[in-house]
């Protein structure tokens, strides 16, 4: 078992100055990402960037096709890094309604309008209906629809806001496990991961839950994120950190083998760049993490992940006949930088001074793990 953590130094505290221009590298991966996989798999057509990113990228530095998985991976593994010291100084029910309530009211937008452009025939369904009925909508404000069978999905990129829920309680259910051996927290979880993993290759299919597939083959990505933050702050030796990390490892090479991925076989080497990335930028404070458009598009990550499905396919087939490729991707990225902007604006952050100010009234914060904690949030 773990050796209980040796604690540092009191008032000692992580700054995580480059975690927006993290945040920015992965919007730009997320949305490429989906650009390449409409043009290329859907269209049939290339684009010039396409062909640039698969010679540098793809085919220079082995990452998966259509950069799959890359910037989900940084989002991911910034949850771990950046919640780890939240949850274990904050009362269980306080964290919870803070981090999940920050979640749902732009997500519920989101959700809403991903309905009533499926409704109006401007957009399909990203799962294979052709429409969806009063209780699939229902559900789909709170990602039922992901566990249905078939699944039901809306807005399919908010399958990433389960694997964080899913942290969350894992979180605060190992809460004591935390405070008490640190490391061991991430290890138990990749035995779960597996343990998820296996039970869904050799069940029979009616009692299988193929979302658990997905959200075990994701989390290794968040626990990362979490063992960076214990090696930082000397939760554990490094031994234990080394056990970990490896732990992750066999998690994501087990996925991997039972095809729970869906692009290819290259996601341990894509986890193991970001987790590179991570560990070189999260601390950076340098010029490049103050520029505007690096804050702009750091604090409006959440709102353009969860709008820029819902705008690309239609913006680009209506501007491409005019513009080009290029223009139409432009016209794409700028429609989604305004809807993003409204989003941010009128809904996240008046919700989230709500919901923090409810937070403030639920439980008590509680002290650290007798060490460091972070001044950054989550994406």
């Amino acid at each position: 078992m773990p050796e209980p953590t040796v604690a540092p130094s009191q008032g000692t505290r992580l700054r995580f100055g480059g975690a927006n221009l993290l945040r920015t590298l992965a919007v730009l991966a997320v949305l490429y990402s989906h650009i390449s996989y409409y043009l290329i798999d859907d269209l049939g057509t290339g684009w010039w960037v396409i062909d640039v990113v698969y010679e540098t990228l793809v085919d220079g530095v082995k990452l998966n096709q259509h950069l799959s998985f890359l910037g989900v991976a940084v989002f991911m593994m910034l949850t771990g890094l950046l919640l780890t010291a939240s949850v274990a100084r904050t009362a269980p029910s306080r964290f919870l309604v803070n981090r999940i309530g920050r979640l749902l009211p732009a997500l519920w937008i989101a959700v809403a309008l991903a309905i009533l452009l499926v409704t109006l025939g401007i957009n399909g369904m990203f799962s294979g209906q052709d429409g969806i009925t009063y209780g699939q909508s229902a559900l789909s404000f709170v990602l039922g629809g992901f566990f249905l069978t078939p699944e039901v999905a809306v807005l399919g990129v908010t399958w990433t806001l389960v694997v964080q829920i899913t942290f969350y309680l894992y979180s605060v259910a190992t809460r004591p496990l935390l405070r008490r051996a640190p490391i061991a927290v991430p290890i138990l979880g990749a035995v779960l991961c597996i343990g998820v993993l296996l039970y869904n290759v050799y069940i029979p299919q009616p009692y299988s839950v193929p979302m658990l597939t997905k959200v075990a083959a994701t989390l290794p990505a968040v626990f990362l994120g979490q063992i960076i933050y214990m090696a930082w702050t000397s939760m554990a030796s490094w031994r234990w950190l080394v056990v970990a990390a490896l732990a992750q490892a066999e998690v994501v090479l087990i996925a991997t083998d039972i095809r729970a991925y869906w692009a290819g076989d290259r996601y341990l080497w894509t986890i193991a760049v970001v987790a590179a990335a991570v560990l070189v930028l999260a601390r950076y404070d340098g010029p490049i993490a103050h520029w505007s458009v690096v804050r702009w598009t750091g604090t409006r990550s959440y709102a353009i992940y969860l709008l820029h499905t819902l705008i690309l396919y239609r913006a680009y087939d209506l501007a491409v006949g005019a513009l080009g490729k290029t223009g139409a991707v432009i016209v794409f990225l700028a429609v989604t930088a305004v809807a993003s902007e409204l989003l941010y604006k009128l809904v996240e952050v008046p919700a989230g001074r709500w919901i923090g100010s409810l937070a403030s009234r639920v439980g008590n914060p509680k002290p650290s793990v007798r060490g460091k904690s972070e001044v950054a949030d989550a994406a």
